[in-house]
């Protein structure tokens, strides 16, 4: 059997002759990177541009390493479901068969999610309340969520049987609305030893998988739910890769982070009445005015003042939910109804004990919304220390993305991980380039004439600069915006002044069917905000012209952010370049990556903002995205729109 080095090279060989790929430098780089990390028991920062396949890259070291070692685990980590089901599918598989032809062994693989991507059979057998008003049987009709709700138990059932997992993924179409009905919240499961289905649990099967693989594939959020809580979302593994690594301190944030609003206090309140005496009943369901109370009393922003009114109601929460905790407590072990309303009151005091503490290493802030009303929420001001204590110090990491080097370096990146900075010693940092030739394939033209952005929307001259646009490269074009409202206003300014072009505009229909049409209709434009600047992917002329209307910075009034720049200007450094600055950088990486997606691929990204060419930290900025050839003048990017239409 070849040796752990030519292992890896004659599975990533197999494995690109496998799928009808070409060999690719730079994956060939990324792959030695990856195996040479494993082997020293190091971190790895690599920047793989888009269409280098870093997928490949990482997994056939992986493999080879696991056939070196069978008793090993590698865990890779995806910030999105997609990514992960795509190694499931498509780039595992592969490679695993190009494993076993290279070294006659068959490495077992699975996939892990959070629990409430899997049914929760005592909910779909044992269910009673909530999901049984999907029904209305004086008509004896169903609405359309029960009928939901049946099929998704019928299907459940049927993947129970069959030894399927119950993976949502699977499941025939549903809202999230039914999905919850045969799901179950982390904090409501009884767990396998008390659970009357415990013992036919599909979740359980899923770990019990994960936990007789070699290779397990999860996701962000989950290794940061096994990195808060000990290790117990995840089995024991060996080394890491986080792939979308650009998304990490994001994702891992959002899954430190909580949020209280009355209506949810209400809501657990009245699930326990049945249970608690009435004065203790009375005073949880008295909390949820008092919360709403105290949000009412102060501004919307963040909460710093111990005397707040709204302070006050979050002690008024936690203690009201402490007191239906011990209402709850006793009773036999089949009351899952009971045990089930606990954990959600349990859940309620966690939160409001947190928030009601006022930690120095919380944001905590009142936030509002049209739909919803006001709420509070909680984030930790930040994730390094949580990142190097609990996952980077246990396990050697490779962390990869397209888009790692902002302002031109993995500095900053690497801070914001706890990885310290290049002198440091805690990492190498490899940019493997990408196949793409930038400053042949595209444009950057930065529209120094206009006026600079402003609160009260776009400018005049801005609309008629991205009608214009729109013209020349007719239709065909992505518009990032900052804002819906923005985005809005220059879908209905485009419809006006160019009648015969489709202009989409996020919020128009399910952000899915916009894009599909948009890929369909070759000469259509689709408009949005910030689902579009990572997560799209249109290889082709349907993509001739990315316009961003402005430098994505984070909000003026985005509480975390803002307290992330101050405790970054405390200790000494600068805050709107390491938070604001940064935050920009990475989404203008990401939103001008969506031009070249394909060697043909040919077209022009107009930044519709002059301070990236005539501010200080316009420089930091254009450094962060792809190398295009970059121009000033508007007649030279519609000039060259205008050859592209005629030479298509």
């Amino acid at each position: 059997m070849p040796d752990s080095t030519e292992a890896t090279e004659q599975i990533l060989a197999t494995a690109v002759a496998g799928i009808g790929g070409a060999r690719r430098p730079g994956q060939v780089v990324m792959a030695a990177e990856v195996e040479e990390t494993f082997a020293a028991g190091q971190h790895v920062l690599v920047q793989a541009g888009t269409g280098t396949g870093k997928s490949l890259g990482y997994l056939a070291p992986a493999l080879a390493k696991l056939v070196a070692e069978p008793e090993s685990r590698v865990v890779i980590a995806t910030a999105t479901l997609a990514l992960q089901a795509q190694l499931a599918s498509k780039d595992i598989p592969a490679a695993v068969a190009a494993c076993e032809e290279v070294t006659g062994a068959v490495v077992r693989h699975a996939v892990l999610k959070g629990r409430s991507n899997y049914v929760c059979l005592l909910k779909v057998r044992d269910g009673q309340g909530e999901e049984q008003a999907a029904l209305l049987p004086e008509t004896g009709q169903t609405s359309d969520l029960g009928a939901e709700v049946l099929q998704l138990r019928s299907w459940a059932e049927e993947q129970a049987e069959s030894g399927a997992l119950g993976d949502r993924d699977d499941a025939p179409g549903h809202s999230p609305a039914a999905w919850a009905q045969v799901s179950v919240p982390v904090r409501e499961c009884l767990g396998v030893q008390r659970c009357p289905q415990g013992a036919a649990c599909l979740v359980e099967k899923s770990r019990q998988l994960a936990r007789g693989s070699q290779l397990v594939v999860t996701n962000h959020a989950l290794l940061a739910i096994d990195a808060l809580h000990g290790g117990t979302a995840l089995p024991e593994y060996d080394a890491l890769v986080i792939d979308e690594a650009h998304e990490l301190v994001s994702r891992v944030t959002g899954a430190a982070s909580v949020e209280l609003s009355p209506s949810t206090v209400e809501r657990v309140a009245k699930r326990c009445l049945s249970w608690l005496s009435d004065d203790t009943g009375l005073d949880f369901l008295d909390a949820a005015d008092a919360l709403q109370t105290g949000l009412d009393a102060g501004e919307v922003g963040r909460v710093t003042d111990p005397d707040a009114e709204v302070r006050a109601a979050f002690v008024a929460v936690r203690d009201s939910a402490r007191a239906a905790i011990s209402g709850l407590a006793g009773g036999s072990d089949d009351e899952t109804e009971r045990r089930q309303a606990q954990a959600a009151a349990q859940e309620i005091f966690d939160v409001a004990e947190r928030m009601a503490k006022l930690g120095e290493f919380d944001v905590i802030w009142v936030s509002e919304s049209d739909r919803f009303g006001r709420q509070a929420n909680c984030a930790p001001l930040s994730v390094a220390g949580l990142l190097r204590n609990q996952i980077f110090d246990a396990h050697p990491t490779v962390l990869t993305s397209a888009t790692l080097k902002i302002g031109g370096d993995f500095t900053s990146f690497a801070y914001s991980l706890g990885l310290g900075g290049p002198a440091d010693g805690g990492y190498r940092a490899v940019d493997v380039g990408s196949p793409f030739d930038y400053g042949t394939q595209g444009i950057l033209y930065v529209a120094r004439q206009l006026p600079p952005p402003s609160r009260e929307g776009s400018s005049p001259e801005t609309l008629a600069e991205i009608a214009e646009l729109l013209w020349a490269a007719e239709g065909r074009t992505l518009g990032l915006f900052a804002s819906q409202r923005a985005a809005e206003a220059a879908a209905r300014y485009c419809r006006e002044q160019l009648p015969d072009r489709l202009v989409l505009c996020q919020g128009d229909a399910h952000l899915a069917r916009l894009t599909t049409e948009f890929i369909e209709d070759p000469e259509a434009s689709l408009f949005g905000t910030l689902s579009l600047w990572q997560g799209i992917d249109v290889p082709g002329d349907t993509c001739r012209l990315v316009i961003i209307d402005k430098i994505p910075f984070p909000r003026p009034d985005d509480p975390l952010m803002q307290a992330r720049q101050q405790a970054v200007a405390e200790a000494g450094g600068n805050g709107f370049m390491a938070v604001a600055a940064t935050h920009a950088g990475l989404l203008l990486a990401q939103g001008a990556g969506r031009l070249i997606r394909t060697m043909e691929d040919r077209g022009v990204v107009a930044v519709l903002d002059p301070r990236l060419v005539t501010a200080r930290y316009g420089s930091f900025l254009k450094a962060s995205m792809p190398d295009f050839w970059m121009t000033t003048d508007r007649e030279v990017a519609i000039a060259a729109l205008r050859r592209l239409g005629e030479s298509a």
